[in-house]
């Protein structure tokens, strides 16, 4: 079975910028839409970003647009997501998802994805 591995949280002042990482092993990337999703305490998991297979389509949700930026390396068989400018309110636990797909969409609902890693927590504060 597939296995995604999420990497790079961590704890950042408000303005600051981390980098999370997504490792695929036993998945090949390639052929697979990317999602990265949070999930804050109380409230519902929800999509941050979206990456088609080929990398040329992206998606943000609109509290994230000109913060985050989403990319994919295939041949390394990861997805990143950069985060600058980090507010408070994006603290939250990060997941990535992997969903097979070979064309320009990005699902951006969770149940529309096959793979989830483990999470990784981020907590943005002073």
């Amino acid at each position: 079975q597939g296995q995604l591995v999420e990497s790079g949280g961590g704890l950042v002042q408000p303005g600051g910028s981390l980098r999370l990482s997504c490792a695929a092993s036993g998945l090949t990337l390639a052929n697979y839409a990317m999602g990265w999703f949070r999930q804050a305490p109380g409230k519902e998991r929800e999509i941050v970003s979206g990456i088609s297979w080929s990398g040329l389509n992206t998606y943000y949700v609109d509290s994230v647009k000109g913060r985050f930026t989403i990319s994919r390396d295939n041949a390394d068989n990861r997805v990143y997501l950069q985060m600058n400018s980090l507010k408070p309110e994006d603290t939250a636990v990060y997941y990535c998802a992997a969903r097979l797909l070979i064309d320009t969409t990005i699902p951006t609902g969770a149940g529309s994805y096959d793979h989830w890693g483990q999470g990784t927590q981020v907590t943005v504060s002073s």
